[in-house]
């Protein structure tokens, strides 16, 4: 499994401080956007030159982690 905290950081003073690939302003939710669009990992690669595929393994396992969680945001 991807350990995705190698790989996304989160700082105040970046993007609001919300869960951006390190070293980039590339938020995950952008990726995971993407994906849920359609796109392929290859295609996002291209869109977002910065990321590897990696960096897209690694916002998937971030965002499977926050399901884990014991507080989940209520589905509308």
């Amino acid at each position: 499994m991807t350990n995705w905290q190698e790989r996304i950081t989160q700082n105040p003073n970046v993007c609001h401080g919300k869960p951006c690939i390190k070293g980039t302003r590339i938020m995950v939710s952008v990726i995971l956007d993407n994906l849920a669009e359609g796109l392929t990992f290859e295609e996002i690669i291209q869109e977002y030159p910065p990321l590897a595929l990696e960096d897209i393994r690694a916002a998937i396992a971030y965002a499977a982690q926050l399901t884990r969680e014991e507080e989940l945001l209520p589905l509308r």
